[in-house]
């Protein structure tokens, strides 16, 4: 199942609009406090830049929803980019816009758009993708099964993590709804001679194709 969306790596971003240069900086956050740190280190590596406006929505349900002007007119900055996450769904990240005022004022309505702009640019770099929920099962197996489970996998599980030593030892992933699946396919394969070693329950990120 999906848990949310999120942003796969840190990236930035760059517009020069009306002469201001703005700069978007985003980064993966789980918790406020690694947020706090990330928009601390953009301001310090920007503090000649006229405004450094932070903006942060945290949890997986959008639990923590924050953000400052920095100086700019009220609501006019850091607020739109909080509302362009929640309506798009998009938690768990940071985002810092830097700006070094070029002499052409923007107006309420301009600077609200180009925050905005800036700011979705700077997600499609960082990759927006679901964040899923898949349970891992780890078997040991002997090598006259591989291939076979190998052309088996993509259909309702995936096949990862291969080491060989006297026997073969994977990860198999699958949503939680195909576990019975899964566990069918591996039995059947093997004859019920592989051994499950280990069961987890992982978060794996899926690329998000429309932003």
């Amino acid at each position: 199942m999906r848990l949310y969306k999120t942003v796969e790596k840190e990236a930035s971003a760059e517009h020069v609009i009306e002469k201001s240069r703005f700069i978007a900086y985003v980064k993966p956050a789980s918790t406020k406090e690694e947020a706090d740190a990330f928009i601390a280190h953009i301001k310090k590596k920007h503090k000649d830049a006229t405004h450094n406006v932070p903006a942060m929505v945290i949890g997986d349900k959008m639990q923590v929803q924050w953000a400052s002007d920095d100086g700019e007119p009220q609501g006019t900055s850091g607020a739109p980019i909080v509302k362009m996450l929640v309506n798009a769904e998009i938690t768990n990240v940071v985002i810092v816009v830097t700006r070094y005022f070029g002499g052409i004022k923007l107006g309420t309505g301009g600077l609200a758009r180009a925050y905005t702009s800036v700011a979705k640019s700077g997600l499609e770099a960082a990759v927006i993708c679901d964040v899923f929920q898949q349970l891992c099962l780890t078997y040991e197996f002997d090598y006259t099964y591989l291939a076979k489970l190998q052309n088996m996998a993509g259909e309702t599980f995936d096949m990862s993590n291969m080491k060989y030593t006297d026997t073969v030892e994977a990860d198999f992933t699958c949503f939680p709804s195909d576990r019975d699946e899964l566990q069918a396919a591996v039995s059947n394969v093997t004859g019920g001679r592989a051994v499950l070693k280990k069961e987890d329950i992982i978060f794996t990120k899926k690329k998000w194709e429309e932003f």
